[in-house]
């Protein structure tokens, strides 16, 4: 293994981009359509949205103050193995690898050529299956040659994700019918403003997801006390405005009957905008094609850091922990993920699959926001942003994660705890093997140097 390590050559910018570039997806298409329908109402759509951001809030505080505490490549890996639950960091990690974050690249990579196949129909079938690899290489090129070349990267395509909604946005505002807001179907008049207020936030969550994705490079940011605490809030400040404002614009253009019957909400509510009724479609593939390129690119760059960590720390592959002696970059980690990416691309449709083992990332992510209360103890703990209200801020984000996670139990239930039992018994063994290998190898080095 090399003994170099991964150098803070990233400012604030790329922090703010890949947090922003990660959770702005194509969900964002689809769900303004689905909030809008488990509301029931427009006014308790838009306040689903804020709601949604909000709750995000206290987990991006917790965040914000264990990366600073322990400002290393790894995320949650870290948090768990530094709060005592090894086994539990080794599981998040290896669940990660073999069931989300390569799948979750050769999802996006297949879900742009969707978007591009109608317009371009050679790219139906194997074409474009050659088309999600290539986009995929070029992107890994770009991050395997230069950290600070792939955050540059980042922020341009981050930019251009976010100017197309902002025009949306303006010409919607211009051209939207108040009247639209205060429609009440006849199917929401009955029901309780508590519980569709509910089912409306808890539509917004998956839309939310992603701004952790920086404490992934914890340890690749120049000034960290400053930059993650920044980006996480800054991100979740954003991207909540950035949604809320969508959600206006889209429900000021379209009937809401027609919204909460929308399966592409924001492509809908185009074609009701002047002059823009028969370029809509392309419109909008073309701005789908840009989200979804920028959330790939980052998943290319930061999610091989956490098996880097793991490498590093004997847990893993000892390859994976390499760094680049020219590019310093985790190379092989990213070489690995992404081959075994490129690899699922050519498979199945992975998209139940992901969905099922999320539900295993949520319940370990509830103790990953729990391990504050354990870090706290440690007499290494020094971070240099302190959660307000912690406890209140814990309380919380545990509670909203534990949503999500009952979301998706509630969906998949036999088939999420299938997966959390493939997990633990494939994992396990894999676990007390490295971990023995590893304390092996510990007192080996400490007999050499006594």
């Amino acid at each position: 293994m090399s003994n170099s390590t991964l150098k803070r050559q990233l400012g604030p910018w790329a922090a703010l981009a890949i947090a922003v570039g990660t959770t702005i997806g194509s969900g964002i298409f689809v769900s303004a359509g689905q909030v809008a329908s488990a509301a029931g109402t427009p006014l308790l759509s838009l306040a689903s949205w804020i709601i949604g951001g909000l709750i995000i809030i206290p987990q991006m505080l917790v965040l914000a103050e264990l990366s600073t505490a322990y400002p290393e490549n790894g995320s949650g890996y870290v948090y768990l193995d530094k709060a005592g639950f090894r086994p539990l960091a080794f599981l998040y990690g290896w669940a990660s690898f073999f069931a989300l974050d390569p799948p979750s690249i050769s999802i996006m990579a297949l879900a742009i050529v969707s978007y591009v196949a109608p317009f371009l129909p050679f790219f139906n079938g194997i074409a474009g299956k050659v088309l999600a690899t290539a986009i995929v290489v070029v992107l890994t090129v770009l991050h395997y040659r230069s950290v600070r070349e792939g955050g540059f990267f980042q922020v341009l395509i981050t930019i251009a994700k976010i100017v197309p909604f902002a025009l949306v946005i303006t010409i919607g505002l211009i051209f939207m019918k108040v009247g639209n807001f205060t429609v009440v179907p006849a199917s929401a008049q009955h029901s309780s403003v508590m519980n569709s207020l509910m089912s409306g936030v808890s539509a917004t969550t998956w839309s939310y997801t992603g701004m952790a994705a920086v404490c992934y490079m914890a340890g690749e940011f120049r000034q960290p006390n400053k930059t993650l605490p920044r980006a996480l809030l800054g991100s979740t400040i954003i991207i909540m405005i950035l949604y809320t404002l969508l959600s206006v614009a889209v429900t000021g253009l379209m009937p809401f009957d027609k919204l909460i019957a929308s399966q592409s909400a924001v492509s809908d509510a185009v074609t009701y905008i002047p002059g823009f009724a028969q370029i809509a479609s392309a419109v909008v593939s073309a701005l789908a094609v840009v989200v979804i390129l920028g959330s790939l690119s980052s998943c290319i760059m930061y999610q091989p850091r956490l098996e880097y960590a793991m490498a590093k720390d004997g847990l893993f592959f000892k390859i994976f922990g390499r760094v680049h002696p020219k590019y310093e970059t985790p190379s092989i980690s990213i070489l690995f993920q992404v081959g075994y990416a490129i690899i699922l691309i050519f498979l199945t449709d992975l998209s139940t699959l992901l969905g099922y083992f999320t539900l295993v990332l949520l319940i370990i992510n509830i103790l990953m926001y729990a391990s504050i209360v354990f870090c706290r103890k440690r007499a290494d703990y020094q971070p240099m942003f302190r959660t307000p209200l912690w406890k209140t801020m814990t309380a919380l984000s545990i509670l909203g994660s534990a949503w999500m996670a009952w979301g998706t139990f509630i969906w998949a239930p036999w088939q999420g705890l299938l997966a959390a039992i493939v997990v633990c018994v494939t994992g396990l063994p894999a676990y007390y093997y490295w971990e023995r290998k590893h304390r092996k190898q510990q007192a080996e080095a400490t007999s050499i140097a006594d």
